[in-house]
């Protein structure tokens, strides 16, 4: 038995515009009939810019959303006609700071969700303790969550959503704002979660990350499965193309543009490390060199430093996701 089956997902939402007088109703498609499988026990991972219809995607497949087309199951349960029976075997765990009491401990807040989930009395105690040293949190559980760092309580969350032993776990972004090192320890513990037999579908904008750790991956863009593979697989997209970054700063939409436009250059996009932008661009194997042409269509911005590379899984994402022609990329280093 599969995991998780999506069979041509889709997902419209209804929108209003104008005033009262002459109001406007139309669509959005959010997700444009998606279909992937996912087999127990394996990490998959499901990527795409936002706005692409991921945190969509995974609202359908908990039974939070229904969907308007399309079908999917869960464990062999369908989501739609049967969503108690799904509840019972997953766990949903999404980044940020919502979901915990934060004038609770750590402690009283397993309490409180080990009695909604229905895990039984005499074995809550046990399972809280369990939860709290595999997430590293066993000596500060008493402590209120308000207190806790962002890591904290991303791993507290994480234990939130193993109380009840799911079978399958939706991960939707469980890294974000969180510390190099405290999103370190969170991959490790996703990792091992996944060794341990755990079903895990994860969403994040870190390709690394995803590199790291994910057996397959689907990148979603505009609502539609654009690509589909191992991350080796993702990888040979653009197997034969070279990589020349350009530190930059002001990087605008015509300069983009002008750069796309450039012979033998295959996608450019800007990504910003915190400190400066870095242009990004992917050229054939044994074209000319497009340095020049480059730093050219930069005139005025006094381009920086320049460095060459081969191709990541982060280059892989951003060629497929220009392919679809989405200017929203907003991958992650």
């Amino acid at each position: 038995m599969l995991a998780i089956e999506a069979d041509n997902l889709t997902r419209t939402f209804p929108i209003r515009t104008g005033g009262w007088l002459r109001a406007r109703r139309s669509e959005v498609h959010a997700v444009r009939g998606i279909s992937f499988e996912v087999p127990k026990g394996e990490l998959f991972g499901l990527l795409g810019p936002n706005g692409a219809g991921k945190t969509t995607t995974i609202k359908m497949l908990n039974t939070l959303l229904l969907p308007t087309g399309g079908s999917a199951r869960v464990l062999g349960h369908d989501v739609a006609t049967e969503p108690v029976a799904v509840r019972r075997r997953i766990g949903y765990v999404f980044g940020g700071d919502r979901g915990l009491y934060d004038r609770l401990s750590a402690l009283d807040n397993l309490r409180y969700f080990a009695e909604l989930y229905g895990v039984e009395p005499r074995e809550q105690r046990h399972r809280i303790a369990e939860l709290l040293d595999l997430v590293g949190l066993s000596g500060r559980e008493k402590e209120r969550v308000e207190g806790y760092s962002r890591g904290m309580r991303q791993r507290l969350h994480i234990a939130r959503g193993l109380l009840h032993r799911p079978e399958v776990l939706f991960l939707d972004e469980p890294s974000i704002g969180v510390d190099p090192v405290a999103a370190r320890d969170l991959r490790r513990m996703v990792a091992d979660l996944a060794a341990a037999g755990t079903t895990v579908l994860l969403t994040t904008h870190y390709m690394a990350e995803a590199d790291e750790l994910c057996d397959r991956i689907a990148v979603i863009a505009q609502g539609t499965l654009q690509a589909l593979g191992t991350p080796a697989e993702l990888k040979s997209v653009i197997s034969g193309v070279g990589v020349l970054e350009i530190e930059a700063c002001g990087i605008d939409d015509g300069r983009l543009s002008a750069v796309r436009g450039l012979p033998g250059v295959h996608s450019a996009a800007v990504r910003d490390d915190g400190r400066t932008q870095w242009l990004t661009v992917q050229s054939a194997d044994g074209a000319a060199d497009p340095e020049p042409d480059v730093r050219a269509a930069l005139d005025g911005l006094r381009p920086g430093r320049t460095l060459r590379r081969e191709p990541t899984l982060e280059d892989a994402y951003v060629a497929i996701v220009s392919r679809a022609g989405d200017e929203t990329m907003e991958p992650a280093a």
